[in-house]
């Protein structure tokens, strides 16, 4: 394990210190975590963006599609489930659909057991689409932890899990 010294400095130890200098009664502990996990969370949301970019879509518009792509065939749900499971507005996901309908990677139809329901599908185009960019998002994903070895990043995956367990409470 590095000493203190011997560890690579980032922005976070520059505020910390800061805080230390003008401030050295504050607790700055949580700021040490979650400074980086909002960091991190800012950088590697343009790392997705960039690769599914390269597709032609969004972040946002990823998740529409994968939601759909990983609820399995026939890669249908109503847009109101959609927008419960993204925790968005329905004008928010219609704004999306409209966008992903008119590139053709879904389609919507009327609900065959809900007349004033629809159902939004994933086109051929789509899944093709989605299950492409899926792999290039964890592409970059993967590329960003080979910074941790297997294990460092495993424990890393249960630490964040029990603190995300315990703040959603």
């Amino acid at each position: 394990m590095s000493t203190p010294e011997q560890r690579p400095r980032d922005a976070v130890d520059a505020v910390v210190e800061a805080w230390a200098q003008v401030r050295p009664d504050l607790d700055t502990a949580g700021m040490e975590v979650f400074g980086r996990v909002f960091r991190l969370a800012r950088a590697m949301g343009d790392r997705m963006e960039e690769a599914y970019g390269t597709y032609g879509i969004s972040r946002g518009e990823f998740d529409v599609l994968a939601t759909l792509r990983r609820g399995g065939e026939p890669y249908t749900l109503s847009p109101r489930a959609l927008s419960a499971a993204l925790m968005l507005t329905t004008g928010g996901m219609t704004g999306r659909l409209d966008k992903l309908e008119r590139a053709g990677l879904l389609r919507r139809s009327p609900d065959p057991h809900d007349r004033r329901g629809l159902q939004v599908t994933l086109t051929e185009a789509g899944l093709r689409l989605i299950d492409a960019a899926a792999g290039a998002g964890l592409a970059a994903q993967t590329e960003a932890l080979s910074a941790l070895d297997g294990d460092r990043s495993a424990q890393l995956a249960g630490l964040l899990r029990e603190l995300l367990v315990a703040t959603e409470r």
